[in-house]
């Protein structure tokens, strides 16, 4: 088995997995937003723009050494 795809089934676990808490952090900062708790706000916005992000750049990455 090639390395890079016994980490491939990792890699798309931490995707999906990114992906799912960008979405929940997002959701998170609409409601922070509606009750106007500014540290929640930037909290949840920070953690939704970071989790995006790395969704995006490690499959990039893994994939640029395939």
């Amino acid at each position: 088995m090639d390395k890079i795809t016994g980490t491939g089934n990792w890699i798309e676990i931490l995707y999906l997995i990114l992906i799912v808490l960008s979405f929940y952090f997002s959701l998170s900062f609409f409601y922070y937003l509606k009750l106007g708790d500014e540290r929640a706000i930037k909290q949840t916005k920070l953690a939704a723009v970071i989790c995006l992000a790395l969704s995006l750049f490690i499959p990039a990455i893994v994939n640029g050494y395939k």
